[in-house]
């Protein structure tokens, strides 16, 4: 599909595709911390704990370009 390769084009969606996904959580996440007035200590816990998923693709995303550098 327009000379790219099947590689190419699930690494284009990897990267942009999931990383839209992982914003679109934050705004869940912030969403249900505002609805359920969770204060400064419960928002923290609610992006602690259903954010951490998220921290560990960023990570390996980083690593991986680290390595390839």
């Amino acid at each position: 599909m327009f000379d790219f390769s099947e590689e190419q084009i699930s690494a284009f969606g990897l990267t942009f595709g999931v990383g839209g996904f992982m914003l679109y959580m934050v705004f869940i996440i912030a969403q249900l911390a505002w609805e359920s007035k969770a204060g400064r200590f419960g928002t923290f816990v609610l992006f602690l704990g259903l954010g951490l998923g998220m921290v560990g693709f960023v990570a390996k995303f980083a690593i991986q370009w680290l390595i390839s550098k």
